[in-house]
């Protein structure tokens, strides 16, 4: 007979009392979702220089539409603030000062992964269509493509397109976007 032990989500007004005692710092590489904290991984130095050439090339594309977070909170429910390696928000004054930007403030959310790939299109991406985040990539360095996720309805994505070298990816949410898949990809 398998034991079953009962958990306690936490809310994230909980995880961020969690930061303001001490208990976490801003330095510990976590994120909470679906009521767990779930520690992240190590950043290696190809995924790293995705994410700045990809800030890059979406602030000179979008600087004017959106703006362009790197690594940095959103909050999707009361159970989960992921950080996405890089996400298009609506363009506000405050720049989201007061709170994180939610579900119907993201044109798009981006992970990159390489050791991560399995976990990040399972967890994360899934969290993302729950929350109804219209679009979300994923590039995926390992088999040296970008996914594109849309059409989110009953927590899935219901439409995947894989966008490789030599190709070039349109986004849905922002049809005025266009990049090449090698310029993404390194």
């Amino acid at each position: 007979m398998a034991l079953q032990l009962a958990r306690r989500p936490f809310t994230t007004a909980e995880y961020h009392r969690m930061v303001e005692a001490g208990i976490l710092t801003e330095d510990d590489r976590v994120e909470l979702l679906d009521g767990e904290i779930i520690q992240m991984a190590a950043i290696g130095p190809r995924h790293a220089a995705c994410v700045d050439r990809l800030a890059e090339l979406l602030n000179n594309k979008v600087s004017r539409l959106a703006i362009v977070r790197v690594q940095n909170p959103i909050q999707l429910g009361e159970y989960s603030e992921p950080q996405p390696d890089i996400c298009l928000v609506k363009r506000r004054a405050d720049f989201y000062t007061q709170d994180h930007p939610v579900p119907e403030d993201v044109w798009i959310a981006i992970e990159v992964a390489d050791a991560t790939v399995e976990s990040d299109r399972q967890v994360k991406l899934s969290a993302y269509a729950r929350a109804g985040i219209a679009e979300a990539w994923l590039v995926d360095l390992t088999s040296d493509r970008i996914e594109i996720h849309t059409q989110p309805a009953s927590g899935i994505y219901q439409e995947v397109r894989f966008v490789l070298r030599g190709q070039k990816l349109v986004s849905t949410s922002m049809p005025k976007l266009k990049l090449r898949a090698d310029d993404i990809l390194g």
